[in-house]
């Protein structure tokens, strides 16, 4: 084995904050928004719409990741997902991210360089890349992402804009993250379709903007569950929306998996987290861009029901619940 094909066993302490810098910066290629990337105080992204769509997210061990389920490819990848189906959710295209990262110096750099190739894998599935951030040392694993995007002269779809008559629409899968959740705590590491989906959530990243063209009158991506956050929706747009479960699709494997578990799939469809699908409300008249599926109607009320009714159960992720 020669010298170059030995693994680097140094600790992020010995590879240093600039070592570590360069190893996650260096030979990538920028996309055309980035006029200046990192390496000087600061980074210049185009804004040719002279709005900037901007979002963060935060990301610490334990809490949104663990280790013994994920590796480092898969949170880097997360970290960028999450924040990019924001912009997604707006209507934008990303034109940049800033990463922010504290660990312990006692990590690997070889675990950093394969959390940097996923956010880069990921970035580069949505168009973008990392045009700068920071390290620092930290006691957690803890990753700060902030998103930058392009409305392309388009109005940003809010979540306030729903009337009642519009339809409620559906871009992405539902229920998969939830699933692979459940599996993992189970002390299972397959089936490998819903793991993975907990692992790495996969935004429809272009029925954002496709939806915004179509012209939705408002828009949210599902990071805490369906119903959570539609309650956001109604809230901002002072309707109440009704969720039709025989339009919501419940995949047969999900079925499978639930049967298995003693679980309920259309529980994990209608209230899991971090699938980070898309949903949006059109007018009816409108008719619904290639990608997105109807899964209800928005109506003159308040609050958020299912197939006319409230919904028993509890509803969606929520941080410091009581």
């Amino acid at each position: 084995m020669t010298p170059e094909e030995r693994p680097d066993t140094r600790t992020v302490s010995q590879v240093g904050e600039f070592g570590l810098i360069r190893r996650v910066t260096d030979d990538r290629r920028q996309p055309e928004s980035t006029l200046l990337g990192p390496g000087d105080d600061a980074a210049v992204v185009s804004a040719s719409d002279s709005r900037v769509v901007a979002t963060t997210d935060v990301l610490v061990q334990n809490v949104h990741f663990r280790l013994d389920w994920s590796g480092p490819r898969h949170v880097g990848r997360k970290a960028v997902a999450v924040n990019l189906s924001d912009i997604a959710a707006m209507g934008a295209v990303p034109t940049g991210l800033l990463v922010g990262l504290g660990c312990s110096g006692e990590f690997s750099a070889e675990f950093v360089d394969e959390l940097a190739a996923g956010m880069w894998e990921e970035a580069r599935r949505a168009g973008t890349g990392l045009v700068g951030g920071d390290m620092v040392t930290a006691t957690e694993l803890t990753i700060s992402v902030t998103a930058l995007g392009d409305l392309q002269g388009r109005p940003p779809v809010t979540r306030g804009g729903a009337r009642p008559g519009d339809v409620v629409a559906l871009a992405g899968g539902l229920g998969w993250s939830a699933a692979g959740l459940e599996v993992l705590a189970r002390g299972f590491r397959s089936p490998l379709s819903v793991v993975g989906a907990h692992r790495v959530p996969e935004p429809p990243y272009g029925a954002g903007p496709s939806a915004a063209e179509a012209g939705a009158t408002s828009m949210i991506d599902i990071s805490d569950g369906l119903l959570a956050d539609l309650e956001h929706v109604a809230t901002a747009s002072g309707v109440s929306l009704d969720i039709r479960t025989d339009q919501l699709e419940v995949p047969q494997r999900l079925l499978e998996v639930a049967s298995a578990l003693g679980a309920d799939a259309r529980h994990w469809v209608l209230n899991g987290g971090e699938d980070q699908a898309l949903v949006a409300t059109f007018p009816e008249a409108a008719g619904l861009p290639d990608g997105w599926s109807p899964v209800g109607r928005v109506l003159a009320g308040e609050g958020v029901t299912v197939d006319g009714a409230e919904y028993s159960g509890e509803a969606g992720w929520r941080h410091w619940r009581q």
